[in-house]
């Protein structure tokens, strides 16, 4: 992969004030190498590829290809090199390290259960995600790439999907869960705890399925075969067991160990093969063929703490150490070290493969002050040219492969140590505190800055909303047309636009008395006069509503003790509409053009309506009738219409709505008469 330094930013002002460069940073593009490679290859059946051998010169980069164009040479892939290092601003343990699905960003578990998320190209922060308190110990995606599970020391199992949403959790074991991994139709998932047991969950229901209860000890590690009803799980009590998982059945026990288990994993690319990893500092590759070890990867001093097998290369394998140390492996290559006479061949190699010696590999490179403390977890990028390496040193680590005619990265502080590289001139003790310092002044920099961001995200999206909410629910927009939290302000409604609730600002001529409990409104004459209404004429408009004004007046001059005598109905005879109809709803902003800021009659828009007036359709009157069928909201719903048939009135609505919108056609035949008539023509076998 290529390998460039870039600036995120030119420079800044350091806290003394003084202007400083600031350091420039590794960026690694996976994309020309990839457009290399799509460039010149060929497919298998006109040969083989013709590509430009590297040569140990820098001006050679441009020659790198991608771990898939060269699956026979898997020695290409080994991580020697450090890419970068990022800390959190938390400074916890690094417990879990997982690649986002398209290799953009990984994704990195902390102790204080918070998931952090590293751009994997430019590696600064990007955003945190917290998921309760406690230390996030297992994180596993589905098959498919559209679920992440994660698990905890509380035993609380999370849902993740792919933007970090969390729309679920439940409680799965009593104890620490240690391990998980899912079913090859993600369908169910297998959880591993110290509760010495391990059970299988429907992933839609979340209900527990089986319980596999016969380790005698913690269970630290689980894996379910990648294409077989297969579970396989390791214990504290030294003993990986495979499981049957439809009969929770111990199928075989596979000794070897002399310690707890630490990581059991399927080899992804070649399935029959098992790798586990123990306290014992030895990691054993298992053939399920034969159900036995092949392989021992020896090379650690202390325990093997976590292990990954290489997405392209089945025979690559990367191993962590209790000390710190990285390993990668090729199932391939013993690499026999110079002081040990004793060799050994590979079982396939020999007469008699079931009874044969596993054979012993040593590490084809190993770092060995990759980390400064424990390497908890460790994951390869889905390309196969990263692997990212998560610490209790509260470090997060990038490691690739070499450049061409790169000779440097051999000799830094994680191959010879701090005094080693000192001795070399490949480091210096006070610039690497320095540049320490200043790397961890930038990645805090960059969380403020990725923290800033993300919370200007969260207001914009409210103040798109139109700063509504709904109560109960903090974030969420209210509804379109509704105002929310007392608002007045009426909110547009997609589609149809502003549609306020029968507003007569029509009527400019109208005064409002604020001065005294009395309020005075023009006579009928005053009114200027109203446009034509479909329907209704701007005359029969002017009497109805004199005679609104004549009730309202009636029941002013009721004594305020007293409820207010009924006056007499409304009779619509008096407006001239033809029999059986009634005035239609003023449409949206009024019916005339007055421009004024005049107020409008209470009994039209607000109070109490004055008992005795029949409601009208469209037109609420403060809690009387509105719209036959539509319930809430002022003018337009309510409860049943006074004088009105209220299901009627509705059924003669959509009565009319359904005639004017039908289409006239014949009924559609039935299945059996289109059977019929395709018999007729001859459009039929006989059945043999």
């Amino acid at each position: 992969m290529n390998t460039s330094f870039g600036h995120t930013a030119n420079s800044y002002d350091d806290p003394e004030g003084a202007f400083r460069r600031r350091r420039p940073r590794p960026i690694t593009d996976y994309g020309s190498s990839m457009i290399q490679w799509v460039s010149n290859r060929k497919p298998p059946y006109k040969g083989s590829y013709h590509y430009e051998q590297e040569r140990p010169s820098q001006s050679y980069v441009i020659d790198m290809l991608p771990p898939p164009a060269r699956r026979d040479a898997p020695a290409e892939s080994i991580p020697v090199r450090h890419l970068h290092t990022s800390l959190g601003k938390s400074k916890k343990p690094v417990t879990v390290v997982r690649w986002m699905p398209e290799g953009r960003r990984l994704l990195a578990g902390v102790h204080n259960g918070e998931f952090m998320l590293w751009n994997g190209m430019s590696f600064n922060f990007e955003t945190v995600t917290a998921m309760g308190s406690s230390s996030l110990r297992a994180a596993e995606w589905s098959n498919r790439k559209d679920w992440l599970v994660a698990a905890n020391d509380e035993g609380t199992v999370y849902y993740l999907q792919p933007t970090l949403n969390n729309p679920h959790q439940f409680k799965g074991h009593d104890a620490p869960i240690r391990d998980l991994a899912f079913a090859p139709s993600d369908a169910k998932f297998v959880t591993a705890s110290d509760d010495n047991t391990l059970k299988i969950w429907d992933f839609t229901s979340s209900t527990n399925e089986s319980t596999f209860t016969e380790h005698g000890w913690d269970v630290k590690a689980c894996d379910w075969h990648p294409t077989k009803g297969l579970v396989v799980s390791g214990s504290k009590d030294h003993s990986v067991r495979l499981w049957d998982p439809r009969t929770c059945r111990n199928l075989t026990t596979l000794h070897g160990h002399k310690n707890a288990i630490t990581a059991t994993v399927f080899s992804r690319v070649r399935d029959q093969l098992l790798a586990t990893a123990g306290r014992d500092g030895l990691t054993r590759i298992f053939d399920l063929r034969m159900m036995r070890d092949v392989a021992i990867l020896r090379g650690h001093d202390k325990g093997v703490t976590t292990l990954s097998w290489h997405p392209i290369h089945p025979s690559l394998i990367s191993t962590g150490g209790d000390d710190g140390s990285l390993h990668s492996y090729l199932l391939t290559e013993p690499n026999t070290p110079a002081g040990i006479s004793s060799t050994t061949i590979s079982p396939y190699a020999s007469s008699d493969p079931r009874s044969a010696p596993a054979q012993s590999i040593y590490p084809a490179h190993r770092i060995p002050h990759a980390h400064d403390s424990s390497i908890w977890s460790i994951d390869w990028h889905p390309l196969g040219h990263i692997l990212a390496t998560g610490s209790n040193d509260h470090f997060t680590r990038f490691w690739s492969r070499a450049q061409p005619g790169q000779t440097t990265c051999f000799k830094d502080q994680f191959h010879l140590g701090e005094e080693g590289a000192e001795a070399q001139g490949t480091w210096d003790r006070k610039f690497g505190r320095r540049q320490a310092k200043e790397l961890e002044e930038q990645e805090e920099q960059d969380e403020a800055e990725g923290l800033e961001d993300q919370a200007n995200q969260g207001g914009q999206s409210t103040a798109a909303a139109g700063g509504l909410s709904i109560p109960g629910l903090p974030g969420l927009p209210g509804l379109p047309g509704l105002g929310m939290n007392g608002s007045t302000t009426n909110q547009p409604i997609t589609g149809i636009g502003n549609v306020p609730p029968p507003a007569l600002s029509l009527l400019s001529g109208l005064q409002h008395n604020n001065a005294g409990s009395g309020q005075a409104y023009p006579t009928v004459s005053q009114i200027p006069p109203f446009p034509s209404v479909p329907g209704m004429d701007a005359e029969s408009l002017q009497r109805l509503l004199a005679l609104t004004q004549q009730q309202y007046q009636h029941q002013q001059q009721q004594p305020v003790q007293q409820p207010p005598a009924g006056p007499p109905p409304i009779d619509f005879t008096q407006l001239g509409l033809p029999a059986g109809s009634y005035p239609p709803p003023p449409p949206p902003g009024g019916v005339g053009g007055g421009g004024g800021s005049s107020q409008i009659p209470p009994p039209l828009i607000g109070g109490s309506a004055p008992p005795g007036i029949i409601g009208i359709p469209g037109i609420g009157l403060g809690g009387g009738g509105g719209i036959p069928g539509l319930s809430g909201g002022n003018g337009v719903g309510g409860g049943p219409s006074n004088g009105l048939n209220a299901a009627a009135a509705a059924a003669a609505i959509a009565a009319a709505n359904d005639a004017a919108s039908m289409r006239r056609r014949a009924p559609l035949p039935s299945q059996s008469e289109g059977f019929k008539a395709e018999q007729a023509r001859g459009n039929y076998r006989i059945a043999r």
